[in-house]
């Protein structure tokens, strides 16, 4: 696999960080060095370029309270524990810092120098985001409703065909992550 341009380096930046929320995972998850992901991350940020990608893909660098828990959520449900059965199968982990336990609650090493690892439930969290996905689907069957019950006349904007509409426009313009 050859090694990703600059540009998508930081299309891909801005992809995980639309997913997750979590500045330092979207620059690891990107191809940039962990040793640099926080002051890469904080970069990518500040670039006009970025924000507008990141408008595009509908996320924006100031993520909301809802957003971070549904954004974490989301990582507890679909993440994967590779990284935690590294530190597991290892004696000595080189750097615990690069790796990631999000899903682990708990790590306890016993007296005989065994591990064990707990993970969050996978289960509530699955839970918990579709009852967030109810009730957003309830809110805008509400202000369906209230809608036509005043008058009928249609909301001003169309998220969904306007969202998909930026998302094409911004996946095929190299000009939305150019350096500045």
């Amino acid at each position: 696999m050859k090694p990703l341009t600059e540009t998508a380096r930081r299309r891909a930046f801005c992809r995980w960080y639309a997913a997750f929320g979590d500045p330092f995972e979207a620059a690891v998850r990107a191809g940039y060095p962990p040793e640099t992901a926080d002051d890469t991350a904080t970069e990518l940020l500040t670039k006009a370029s970025c924000k507008r990608y990141l408008a595009a893909l509908g996320a924006s660098p100031a993520l909301t309270v809802r957003q971070h828990v549904l954004t974490g959520l989301k990582r507890l449900a679909f993440s994967r524990v590779n990284d935690a059965v590294r530190l597991m199968l290892s004696d000595e982990p080189e750097s615990i810092g690069s790796l990631d336990l999000f899903p682990v609650s708990a790590v306890k090493r016993d007296k005989n120098g065994s591990i064990e690892l707990r993970f969050y439930d996978r289960q509530k969290a699955l839970e918990q985001l579709l009852a967030c996905a109810s009730a957003d689907d309830s809110q805008a069957a509400a202000e369906a409703m209230l809608s036509a019950l005043s008058g009928g006349e249609e909301a001003e904007h169309d998220t969904a065909s306007d969202g998909r509409t930026v998302l094409t426009e911004a996946e095929n313009s190299d000009q939305l992550v150019e350096p500045e």
